[in-house]
């Protein structure tokens, strides 16, 4: 094997299991407690008038449909919507990180997980937030699997909607023979959201958006994993892109932050939910 092989393959099973032994048990216990007690996930919710769609949580690649809401959930649950999330792309013997498989097929997951949500509330639509590739996953659901007609609104936080190139980092992979077909095996949703990869190349084939969904785009110009920011951004109808310091130029959020713990970015998310009464998203926003 040549020893740049050995190194990515290294790099892969670091990636994958390492976290895995480190990361205590009770660690996760402990943030399934918070995730109950937030509100998350309660299958007895029944949406407001004022809220009359539930809303699903879509999370990021090597996160979990808890640990990744720990900020979103709780906040959007103190506002009176049903809130729910769910866990997709799990590969075999990897616990707690997920959103590592194939995203056609991550997709499929998120479309019985919203027939089921909207079965349990009686729902006739639902509204889809996600996180980084859970921003862009969902678009495959809305365009090809039947998605348009159960979501109002899809709101994409630091999505990788037209894929990475990590810096450029990902260009280095044409000079070593293989290392696609290597990352593509070992773990598929990463070399799905490589820029010009087949998956995103099919995604975007046609125009970025499908009619009846409204689509909001939250990025930071300070992303290091979707690279370049822009490309986060989506063209056609219904669709708002925001950059995050346009609204707080103080606002020093990266990809992670951005997602996890920036109230900035979840209020923009309730102007999203809730256009009708929206208020203005300014730096004071944090305490609101």
């Amino acid at each position: 094997m040549l020893p740049w092989k050995r190194v990515l393959r290294s790099l892969v099973a670091l990636l994958l299991t390492a976290v895995a032994v480190l990361v205590p048990v009770t660690e996760a216990t402990a943030s399934e407690s918070a995730a109950r007690s937030s509100g998350l996930n309660d299958y007895s919710c029944k949406p407001s008038t004022a809220h009359p769609r539930p809303v699903v949580l879509v999370h990021g690649t090597l996160a979990n449909s808890v640990d990744n809401w720990l900020g979103l959930a709780p906040y959007l649950v103190n506002r009176g919507y049903c809130v729910f999330a769910l866990d997709y792309g799990q590969l075999p013997g990897v616990p707690f990180f997920h959103g590592l498989g194939p995203i056609d097929k991550s997709a499929e997951q998120l479309d019985v997980f919203v027939d089921k949500v909207l079965a349990s509330t009686g729902a006739a639509e639902a509204d889809l937030v996600g996180h980084s590739q859970g921003g862009m996953m969902p678009r495959y659901y809305l365009k090809f699997l039947g998605g348009a007609a159960k979501v109002n609104a899809l709101v994409g936080i630091a999505p990788d909607n037209h894929g990475t190139d990590l810096n450029g980092l990902t260009k280095l992979l044409r000079y070593f023979p293989g290392a696609e077909d290597l990352l593509t095996k070992a773990t598929p949703a990463l070399a799905d959201q490589i820029a010009g990869s087949p998956f995103l190349t099919k995604l975007n084939e046609g125009g970025d958006t499908v009619p009846g969904v409204k689509y909001t785009v939250i990025a930071t110009k300070y992303d290091e994993i979707v690279t370049p920011w822009r490309s986060q951004y989506l063209s056609g109808s219904n669709v708002r892109n925001v950059l995050i310091q346009d609204l707080c130029p103080l606002d020093l959020s990266e990809h992670a932050a951005l997602g996890l713990v920036d109230r900035i970015a979840f209020h923009e998310v309730a102007n999203a939910l809730d256009p009708a009464r929206a208020t203005p998203t300014t730096c004071a926003s944090v305490i609101g």
